[in-house]
This record gives structure tokens, C-alpha cells and sequence, in this order.
């Protein structure tokens, strides 16, 4: 292999979730290649380690079938500058850091043109979508997965795969520290706390807030010492979520608005309604009882409901197999049912223990040097070639 000051590694994350992945994956790669350009397009966490992103990469986060329509010819638009540009320099790898939609048929172009490609992480193709594999076959050289059941699928498919656990099985501690983030938070450690996760893109802001806030209302009417809190993942988001509060006619709910600190929110709550994703996982891993919900464009609902292979779409019930944590979706997802679902949570003692204790199971089984295990692969198959 060439000295590693001759080398560039390109990655693209269109997400915050995509960022922390890649940001880590980038922590291991380092020390392996110390001189390597790292460069395309990421956020905060990758920039932190020294990666140069050619775009901002909040121009890419967006999702629903029919929200991506008026944005699509940027986006196409992006994904052909960066793949010229990217075929011209002929990177060491390309890295696809999740966000599959964009990201797989950048790859294809690199592939086919001799240019070795690795995605992290693998798409949810055991969830809907299974058609996908095809693609990722022509896609993908070499695939990386957080999870230990997506290694016999992608090995049945004939795609090279590694499985390096799941990152946030490692970030997040195996024994949070609740009394202490509270500290942090100036809450009070015998205070009543529901955090408010309803989701860090724009789209899920609009049609998550209304109904989240809706239910924090009603919960407050049951237990008046409760508090609220919601991490807000930027400034363009807090105000977002500020106006849709007035729209609703809503702000007369007591919510303290935190700017990140999202893992500290999660680990002072009692319980946590968060919206389905990443952080659902999340909130597991700080072993907190849930409430899931999701709430989407009608068009794009009608569309993916009868897209899914299982009955689950959050990741903790997902891995448990059953649903061990409520999901309400879409219309279900009304402010009282939430309200009716978190009072649940919060009030069934018993129940909080069990799902501790399955929680701290489901932690275990994820936790890898995801960083360490990672750049071993991606640095064999820069090697290979």
C-alpha cells in the first residue's frame, strides 16, 4: 500500500445518526492512516476529526417518499458533482456512512469503476424494501452492520460483510448515571421527568410536535409535578418547534428546551416518547422506558405501511422480537394516546424493572469496538486492492 499521505478516503452521511457512525469509524481509520485526506460530506462529529465536507450536510437530511420530490433535483445534483469529482481523484474507498437512498447509487458509479466501496450501515432490507439487496450486490464491495442477525443475510446475498456492533452500544454507559444527569440539567433528583424526542429533521418536527406536546398537556392534567424536557439538535429546529408549539395553541406547556445534550436528556427522564429511529435505540441503551411514535406526509403513509416485512418498527422491539415498548403510528398517534400510552410507562413499576433488565440484555449483545473492528475492514479492503 502507498503511504497514507497519497491516500484520500471520501464518506458521505446525509444525518446526524450517519455522523456519529462515520465520525467513529473516521476515530479508528486515523491512527491507520494518519496522513489520508478524509473529505465529502458530514457533520459536526466528522468534522471533528479532521474530515473536510464539501457541502453542508443538513442539505441532504430529508425523508418520506413524496417530501423528497421538490428536493430532488439538488440532491441529484450534489450526488453527480461529488461523483465526478470522486471519479477524477479515484479515493483509496468510498464510505457510505447509512442514508442508503443517496448513497448506494453513488457507490454503483465507484464500483463499476474500479473504486472500492464500503457502506455502514447496512439498510433495514430485514425490515422492507428486501428488493434492495440486489442493488446493494452492485453497490457495495464490502458491507459493515450493527446488528448480529444482518451478518447470515448479506452472507447468504454473497456480500462481503463484517459485523462491528453497534456504536452506541459503547457511548452510552452500560450503567447510566441518572441522579448525575439531572446535576447537569439543574432537575432535581426526585423530579418527575419525560423527555420529548419527537426528531431532529425538519419533517418529523412537523408532524411529530403538535401530538407529542398534545400529550404532555394531558399528562401534566394527571400529575402536575411532572416536567418536560426536549433536546432541540439545532438552532433552525428550536425555533421550528417553537412555531409549530403556537400553532397548535399549545404554548402554555411548560417545556425546557435543551440545545443538544440529547444522551443527558434521556438518561434524567422517567420515561422518554420519542419518535421511531435511532433514538428509539438510543433511549433502550439508557434502559428507559418508551413510548414510540411516528407521524408522516398521508401520501407517503398510505405508501410504506404496506411496505414492512414485520409487525415492529422500533428498534428495540425489532431486536426484543415482540413488542416490549408501545408504537403508535401515524393516525393512532393521537395526543391522548400518547398521553394514555406514557402514563403507562411511567406508572407501572414492575414493568420498568423488566424492561431494565431486557434493556441491559440488549446492551451486552451490541457492544463491540465498533471503531476498531470497523477500520479493520475498511483498512483490509483498501489493502485488497
Amino acid at each position: 500500500m502507498a503511504s497514507s499521505a497519497d491516500l484520500s478516503v471520501a464518506v458521505v452521511a446525509g444525518e446526524p445518526s450517519g455522523d456519529l457512525l462515520a465520525s467513529r469509524l473516521l476515530g479508528g481509520l486515523r491512527p491507520q492512516l494518519p496522513e489520508a485526506r478524509f473529505h465529502g460530506i458530514g457533520g459536526a462529529n466528522m468534522l471533528a476529526q479532521g474530515f473536510e465536507s464539501h457541502w453542508p450536510m443538513d442539505k441532504l437530511t430529508v425523508r418520506g417518499l413524496f417530501e423528497i420530490i421538490p428536493r430532488y433535483r439538488e440532491l441529484k445534483g450534489i450526488q453527480n458533482t461529488l461523483c465526478e469529482q470522486l471519479l477524477a481523484e479515484r479515493p483509496a474507498v468510498f464510505i457510505g456512512a447509512d442514508y442508503p437512498g443517496f448513497n448506494l447509487g453513488l457507490e454503483a458509479r465507484l464500483k463499476e469503476a474500479g473504486i472500492p466501496t464500503v457502506h455502514y450501515i447496512g439498510p433495514q432490507i430485514w425490515a422492507w424494501r428486501g428488493g434492495r439487496i440486489k442493488k446493494i450486490i452492485k453497490s457495495v464491495s464490502h458491507m459493515l452492520v450493527v446488528f448480529p442477525f444482518e451478518e447470515a443475510i448479506y452472507q447468504k446475498a454473497g456480500v462481503p460483510v463484517t459485523y462491528v456492533g453497534h456504536p452506541l452500544a459503547e457511548v452510552i454507559p452500560l450503567n447510566p448515571d441518572e441522579a448525575g444527569a439531572r446535576r447537569q440539567l439543574g432537575l432535581p433528583e426526585d423530579a418527575n421527568v419525560v423527555t420529548l424526542m419527537p426528531g431532529s429533521r425538519m419533517s418529523e418536527l412537523k408532524y411529530n410536535t403538535a401530538a407529542f406536546v398534545g400529550a404532555c398537556k394531558l399528562l401534566k392534567q394527571r400529575d402536575r409535578s411532572l416536567r418536560f424536557i426536549a433536546p432541540m439538535a439545532g438552532e433552525k429546529q428550536r425555533q421550528y418547534f417553537l412555531q409549530l408549539v403556537a400553532e397548535a395553541g399549545l404554548q402554555d406547556v411548560e417545556i425546557t428546551l435543551l440545545d443538544g445534550q440529547s444522551h443527558t436528556a434521556i438518561c434524567a427522564a422517567d420515561a422518554v416518547l420519542v419518535a421511531s429511529g435511532t433514538a428509539s435505540l438510543e433511549v433502550a441503551l439508557f434502559k428507559k422506558p418508551m413510548v414510540i411514535a411516528y407521524k408522516m406526509m398521508r401520501a407517503s403513509w398510505e405508501i410504506m405501511r404496506h411496505m414492512g416485512y414485520q409487525p415492529w418498527i422500533g428498534l428495540p422491539n425489532i431486536l426484543a422480537r415482540e413488542f416490549l415498548v408501545p408504537e403508535l403510528l401515524q393516525n393512532a398517534a393521537s395526543a391522548e394516546a400518547l398521553a394514555e400510552a406514557m402514563w403507562q410507562q411511567l406508572s407501572d413499576a414492575p414493568h420498568r424493572l423488566r424492561l431494565a433488565q431486557r434493556f441491559s440484555d440488549m446492551h451486552h449483545s451490541l457492544l463491540r469496538n465498533s471503531a476498531a473492528e470497523g477500520a479493520a475492514a475498511v483498512m483490509k479492503v483498501i489493502n485488497s486492492k
